[in-house]
């Protein structure tokens, strides 16, 4: 069993930046493929981005590319998301995931465990 903790989450304005955090219990966090999903209100949960076990391939969804930065620390269990020029359409609960298989995914159904999210709430 793992277990994920976010944290870093805050009321920001547009234009600045965030960095969260997610610590994973366990031995084996080094194996799993992580990932970072995100649910605004009223909306369906949303692919943020992803990282493979090695931290040699990431990637992300459009409306965050360039401005998203997926990282992790094996040596910390922890992946990171910093988050730069924050828009109002990235407010949402911001989850961490995590797979049993090296590789990433972009896919929600891929991943095995889940944390219990961070707010980010984005004014204009």
């Amino acid at each position: 069993q793992v277990q994920l903790v976010e944290s870093g989450g805050g009321l920001v304005q547009a234009g600045d930046s965030l960095r969260l955090s997610c610590v994973a219990s366990g031995r084996t966090f080094s194996s799993y493929g992580m990932g970072w999903f995100r649910q605004a209100a009223g909306k369906e949960r949303e692919f943020v981005a992803t990282m493979n076990w090695s931290g040699r391939s990431a990637s992300y969804a459009d409306s965050v590319k360039g401005r998203f930065t997926i990282s992790r620390d094996n040596a910390k269990s922890t992946v990171y998301l910093q988050m730069n020029n924050l828009e109002p359409e990235d407010t949402a609960v911001y989850y961490c995931a995590a797979r049993t298989d090296i590789r990433s995914s972009a896919n929600y159904n891929a991943y095995d465990y889940w944390g219990q999210g961070t707010q980010v709430t984005v004014s204009s």
